[in-house]
């Protein structure tokens, strides 16, 4: 499904008017079916893309005949087989099922605590009439996005915030607390209050969380966790875990297979991206379907600039995968014509709210514009990889054989890492000396140009309600196992994904989908022994080891070059660069910005990256802050 919204008020009838101004809202966003239901008290709206071979019977919102349920979901459950054991649901009924209906059995059967049962994509809200309840939820990454309005006598929810808007009584009034974490974050996370957004007037439900309206009452929990504590797993050899693995991840993505079109699958040159589509294209092929592959590359005309150990063009690695794998209709995309500067105002709409990942913007809608046009019904990717299936430090591995002195382990790790990577015992032992005993008492980075104009920051406490957050403020650092657990448990992460993900797939009509970041696959890989990730020498050991077979050999064993994304940012906005600088001359003299934007410091960067700028700079401070400034004034023109 795609969109849902409703209207709830316990004590008057509901203001159906209002609501069809939601749904009006809606008709950007292309649509299957659009549907709405109400009573006295209640209205819900559905509008529908279709993408499961269930979905194109599924009329949401939809009643549970005899159970006084009504729904509203924008879901594909991927544990669809437990569920129905666990539900005892009959056979016959089995194919046909709808995944709304699937969650409407959960709550019968387990009340509010349905969402821990639930795997998969979801955000869906159900009226129980006979305890005059409305209860919703969001998926344990946060995957799909519900957004809502709490005023008197009223409670509204929407997929997506415009919508909410359009209600009589919501303006557009900034909250500034959330768009002075914006400015203040230097990295590329959005803000850590995940129940705010950029307008005052509108909250959103934070990822793993549950909602209820009751006797005028709006109460929400946190329900779950990605990290929820497992045993460690103890099998009795190596190859035992790689066939673990191997069997979990297939499990994960197979279930993310189940579409009525066309399956797809962004594609790197990693091993992240590169496991997913390995794994992805036997059972399309079992099934008698292709599957289609999309690459970035930069423009022919870009020379890179990146150390000999990074890849800004990752076409080698990605022609290697594409032979290997076999049939797959494979497209590499430079998007010649297009940059970071001329979408700004589309991504403003699209995302609704300032952004930062301008770097990778245009090529991000492009890949779902392209697949979109070829039917791609689910869009697979391994954006979290990193943590789950390719984790693997081997820096910080070697550290804590140092910590518990296990001299003889580290020594011939560091003797089998050194022949791979080229790099001698004595260049490595200092560093991994430091990670071990290294002191981290954090210390403010005095060099980070600030966007925030000092007054916000003080009238808001934007640093004081930063601290003791890894925001890129402080020379702070957390080793890998610290990052891991704090990858998947920082609601404000998986926010800022689930965000960009849900807006971009409501527009292309294309579900991006992530088994890499599958519940079942998370909690697998924390309860692998560690040992198993780094060994013989290898980082990311456990992913090479059990990739044999599905990835040649140049990717699976590549441990001396990593792809680096987004390099050629600023080569590609040479041409538009005088127009960039005369908006940010005007934006420093305008009022609007000055009041919230450091404009001082706009005129400082400017000057500092040149007129006009070396490519090589893409990843400057300075850089990123004159881009972002562009995006947040024309956001606040938007606004005004």
């Amino acid at each position: 499904m795609s969109a849902i919204a409703g209207l709830y008020n316990e004590q008057e009838p509901v203001a159906v008017e209002s609501a069809e101004l939601m749904m009006k809202a809606l008709e950007k966003y292309p649509a299957h079916h659009v549907r709405t239901w109400h009573d006295r008290h209640v209205f819900l709206g559905c509008h529908a893309q279709w993408f499961t071979p269930e979905s194109v019977h599924d009329r949401q919102p939809c009643r549970e005949e005899g159970q006084a349920l009504v729904i509203a979901a924008d879901a594909i459950l991927d544990n669809r087989e437990e569920l129905f054991g666990r539900l005892q649901i009959d056979r016959d009924r089995r194919q046909r099922m709808t995944d709304s209906e699937l969650i409407m059995a959960a709550y019968l059967k387990w009340g509010e605590d349905a969402p821990n049962y639930l795997i998969g994509d979801f955000a869906f809200v159900l009226w129980d009439e006979r305890r005059r309840r409305l209860f919703g939820a969001r998926d344990l990454a946060g995957s799909r996005t519900l957004y809502y309005v709490n005023l008197p006598g009223q409670f509204a929810f929407c997929t997506v915030m415009n919508p909410l808007l359009a209600l009589p009584g919501v303006g557009r009034e900034l909250d500034e607390a959330w768009l002075a974490e914006f400015l203040a974050i230097p990295i590329i996370l959005d803000t850590i209050d995940v129940r705010a957004t950029a307008y005052r007037q509108i909250g959103q439900i934070p990822p793993a969380h549950a909602f209820t309206v009751e006797a005028g009452s709006f109460k929400f929990r946190r329900y779950g966790s990605l990290t929820v504590e497992v045993p460690q797993l103890k099998l009795k050899s190596g190859a035992d875990y790689e066939e673990a693995f191997r069997e979990v991840f297939r499990e994960a993505v197979a279930s993310k297979l189940r579409t009525c079109r066309n399956v797809g699958a962004s594609l790197s040159g990693g091993l992240d991206s590169g496991a997913v589509v390995s794994f992805a294209a036997a059972p399309l092929r079992e099934q008698g379907k292709t599957l289609y592959t999309y690459s970035y590359v930069p423009r022919p005309d870009f020379k890179d600039w990146t150390p000999r150990s990074m890849a800004a063009d990752e076409t080698p690695y990605i022609r290697d995968i594409v032979d290997h794998v076999g049939h797959l209709s494979h497209s590499y995309m430079d998007f010649e014509e297009r940059d970071s500067f001329e979408e700004i105002d589309d991504l403003l709409d699209l995302m609704e709210a300032p952004y930062k990942f301008f770097e990778n913007s245009y090529w991000f809608k492009g890949i779902l514009a392209q697949a979109s046009k070829q039917d791609i019904g689910v869009l697979l990717h391994g954006g979290n990889g990193n943590y789950s299936i390719s984790w693997g430090p081997a820096m910080d591995y070697y550290a804590l054989l140092l910590r518990r002195l296990r001299w003889v382990r580290l020594y011939r790790e560091l003797a089998q890492y050194g022949r791979l990577v080229r790099v001698g015992r004595s260049r490595l032992l200092p560093y991994i000396g430091k990670l071990a005993f290294g002191k981290r008492t954090p210390k403010p980075l005095a060099d980070i140009p600030m966007l925030i104009h000092p007054e916000l920051a003080a009238r808001t406490g934007v640093f004081d309600r930063l601290k003791g957050h890894d925001v890129g403020l402080t020379d702070a650092w957390m080793n890998e196992f610290e990052a891991r657990t704090y990858q998947f448990d920082n609601l404000s992460i998986l926010n800022h994904q689930g965000t960009s993900s849900t807006k971009l797939s409501l527009r292309y009509a294309v579900r991006e989908r992530d088994p890499t970041c599958d519940p079942r696959v998370i909690r697998f890989c924390l309860s692998v022994p560690v040992e198993q990730y780094v060994q013989g020498g290898m980082d990311r050991a456990l992913v090479r080891r059990a990739t044999a077979g599905y990835l040649p050999d140049s990717v699976r064993l590549n441990q001396r070059v990593r792809g680096v994304q987004g390099a050629d940012w600023i080569h590609r906005v040479l041409p538009s660069w005088d127009a960039m600088s005369e908006e940010l001359r005007r934006l420093c003299d305008d009022p609007l910005a000055s009041r919230l934007l450091n404009v001082e410091q706009v005129r400082l960067s400017l000057a500092e990256m040149g007129d006009p700028p070396r490519p090589d700079r893409a990843f400057d401070r300075h850089a990123r802050l004159l881009m972002q400034s562009l995006i947040v004034y024309r956001f606040l023109r938007q606004c005004a």
